[in-house]
């Protein structure tokens, strides 16, 4: 019996209750990692999952030589790739799992060529960078019966998981209005934003062509694209809402039950070029629950050095200086003020003392929590059916940057905005020849 067969098997097996472990040869046998995108946040992926001690990291792929130089440093045993197409179609019997942590635009079809091979996957956040992307990639995931995350590992944090607590408790009554910030410098802003006609020599190591894969060919231009800046580039990036939303949206998604956006809208100039606008403020608008107070709620993104009204928010007491990220609820009988990363505070400080915050919340490793589940053979704390949903949400206030100043009403069930045709040349992106894939692109 190879591998492949045995691995199969015994995920039906898993299907039926048995521990995941038993797709290995045996009980002690190790979980066979490849990582796809060894560098920067692909690179602390792959290392953080082989913390654990059932994980052997056996195969590392990037279209950079120079990235896998450096990752082969801490994997020396490891075997080296450029092409994810031929790891995946050739070699993809050597391994259980795969972590992808490639630029935006090339997620998506990564993580469904590996999940239609019945391989666990770990992706980096934002999922894709259309809604059809993590509509299908969502729906592949549940076909191939295999433990996947999505990379928006604050999720995992004490202070995130008592945020989702309290918003569910109803600590200050059912929330009527959310207004999220994110104004970090943009390490990632391109030096070069003028695209000429000429190219610039190629780097040694590197793949263009690979590095493009299911994007339109171009040249490549120094201080652009790679290694870095891609994301400030409409074909490959989404933008600093799609950079940071899974991570600022998740607990309110969460915490509040909220299904897809019912329509979004940019207030601020939004792009119209090659590249995403440097700044935004977006509206979305939710239909309400029991968790929300009146038929709806607001919730606004504000990105790009704008910040928030310090009239409406206001700051805890403990805190000195305004956070450059972070989140403030406005319920029936208070708020709820977070940084980014920090524990939430509840206002007024004098009606929730500290003996009302939720306590016993225990540590969890986000990276670590998707192996165990695989080796438990259960779901992972932020798998697709969560992800996908999240990930939607976030693209489809994305799409809004192109269509400034207008409402975008959204329809989920037919994945299609419903009163601007234009925007919906934009829910799907076709792959170029040679790199199309059934179902995707």
């Amino acid at each position: 019996m190879n591998r492949r067969h045995f691995i199969q098997q015994a995920s039906a097996a898993s299907a039926l209750g048995f521990p995941a472990i038993l797709r290995s040869a045996s009980p002690n046998s190790m979980l066979q990692v490849a990582s796809i995108g060894v560098a920067r946040m692909g690179g602390n992926t792959m290392r953080s999952v082989a913390k654990h001690a059932k994980v052997k990291i056996v195969a590392l792929c990037d279209v950079d030589a120079r990235h896998i130089a450096q990752a082969a440093k801490d994997f020396p045993e490891a075997t080296q790739h450029k092409d994810w197409r031929e790891l995946l179609s050739k070699h993809g019997d050597k391994f259980d799992a795969v972590t992808v942590g490639t630029p935006d635009h090339m997620h998506a079809a990564i993580a469904i060529t590996a999940l239609r091979g019945k391989q666990h996957v770990y992706l980096q956040k934002p999922m894709a960078p259309t809604p059809h992307e993590c509509r299908v990639l969502a729906q592949e995931a549940v076909k191939a019966g295999v433990v996947t995350q999505l990379g928006n590992q604050g999720r995992s944090s004490i202070e995130s998981r008592m945020m989702v607590e309290l918003l569910r408790t109803k600590a200050i009554g059912k929330i009527k209005e959310v207004i999220m910030w994110e104004n970090k410098k943009l390490n990632w802003w391109p030096k070069n934003t003028e695209l000429r006609p000429q190219g610039d020599a190629i780097p040694e190591g590197l793949d263009w062509d690979h590095w493009l894969g299911v994007r339109t060919l171009r040249p490549y231009l120094n201080d652009t694209y790679h290694p870095q800046t891609w994301r400030a580039w409409f074909d490959f990036g989404c933008g600093e809402l799609g950079d940071m939303g899974c991570h600022h949206f998740d607990a309110t998604f969460d915490g509040l039950k909220l299904g897809a956006p019912k329509r979004v809208r940019q207030l601020t100039a939004g792009s119209s070029g090659a590249l995403w606008a440097d700044k935004r403020r977006v509206e979305f608008e939710f239909a309400g629950n029991e968790l929300i107070a009146g038929d709806s709620l607001k919730l606004t993104w504000l990105d790009g050095g704008i910040e928030p009204d310090r009239n409406v928010v206001k700051m805890p007491a403990a805190l000195t200086n305004f956070p450059a990220s972070g989140g403030y609820w406005i319920g029936e009988h208070g708020a709820i003020f977070k940084p980014y990363g920090v524990r939430p505070f509840v206002l007024p400080e004098a009606d929730f003392p500290a003996e009302k915050y939720p306590r016993g919340i225990k540590p969890q490793d986000h990276y670590l929590d998707w192996v165990d589940a695989i080796l438990a053979g259960t779901k992972s704390c932020g798998d697709f059916s969560h992800g996908g949903p999240l990930t939607e949400t976030v693209v489809v206030g994305t799409i809004a940057d192109r269509f400034p100043n207008q409402w975008l009403e959204w329809d989920r069930a037919g994945l299609k905005f419903t009163n601007l045709e234009a925007a919906n040349a934009l829910v799907k992106r076709e792959y170029r020849d040679g790199w199309k894939i059934e179902g995707l692109g």
